[in-house]
């Protein structure tokens, strides 16, 4: 496995670098390699699956920004939040067909979910999605220029999903980002499904920095922590590290489940380590 020493910058700078190649090989996949996107009329639907503290909120801006993807930033936050005291297992079902509901533009799904009272500002961090500061869900930025989360809240917070669900209808790609799958299996059906034309981004990063991440962060992760075991009672003190020993067992199985028993086409992109405690090690891995 390669590997190579970097600092800080240019790590962010390779995140850019390799989120801008993952675009670009899903464009070039699609246009050699269709999948039945005739079934899927013509879309391509990009699942990026990570855990959280793992950079994935930086590579969903990428595919944010472009102007052919509608973007939404882990809609499966509001089952988690909504079901707040169950576990991951008995939610996985609930996460997986909200997904299936939203790249296909229907986001009447949501409304199980939402308050009483509810616009697009009600959906988990919406102002990072640039598709929905944009025509026709919003009028504030042209579909070519990057958009601005601050401006976006100010002008566009007022408007309905009917507009969310117009907009998306109207992009070739339809890309989401979530951090609450634990296994591969899941996500089966999403991948049989001859409605959609499915590629998943797998990112993981150096479990070392994730950790150290995660305890910075550790009283807002607190609600997905119990989730993600179980709700068992766990002493505060070995919460973080549990939780890590299920994500790093959760990367390994999703890895394993792509690369050893491979039943659809993969494709591992990068790898980097700068071999500090501290560092990143990306590994980005594709498949259809």
């Amino acid at each position: 496995m390669p590997r190579c020493r970097v600092n800080l910058s240019a790590v962010i700078f390779l995140v850019f670098l390799q989120g801008a190649a993952v675009v670009l090989f899903c464009s070039w996949y699609a246009q050699v390699n269709p999948c039945d996107s005739a079934l899927s009329n013509g879309k391509v639907h990009v699942l990026l699956l990570s855990s959280w503290r793992s950079g994935s909120s930086l590579m969903g801006q990428v595919f944010s920004q472009h102007p052919s993807v509608f973007y939404l930033m882990e809609p499966a936050w509001h089952v988690w939040t909504r079901l707040r005291n169950q576990g991951a297992r008995s939610l996985r079902m609930a996460v997986r067909d909200l997904l299936r509901s939203v790249f296909q533009c229907d986001l009447s799904v949501m409304e199980a979910y939402l308050p009483e009272r509810y616009n697009v500002s009600s959906l988990f961090m919406w102002a990072q999605s640039r598709a929905l500061c944009s025509p026709p869900a919003c009028m504030l930025t042209p579909r070519n220029q990057l958009s601005n989360h601050n401006q976006c809240k100010q002008h566009c917070e007022a408007q309905g999903l009917q507009r969310a669900e117009a907009a998306c209808n109207t992009y070739s790609h339809v890309a989401l980002k979530e951090v609450r799958f634990f296994e591969l299996e899941s996500l089966y059906p999403l991948l049989q499904d001859p409605s959609l034309d499915l590629r998943i981004i797998h990112l993981v990063r150096d479990p070392r920095a994730v950790f150290r991440s995660r305890k910075e962060s550790a009283y807002a992760l607190g609600s997905d922590s119990a989730i993600v075991l179980e709700q068992r009672r766990v002493p505060a003190d070995e919460m973080q590290y549990q939780v890590m020993q299920e994500v790093c067992r959760s990367h390994v199985r999703i890895n394993e489940r792509a690369v050893l028993k491979p039943l659809y086409r993969y494709h591992s992109l990068i790898h980097c380590t700068n071999g500090e405690n501290t560092g990143w090690r990306l590994m980005v891995e594709v498949w259809c």
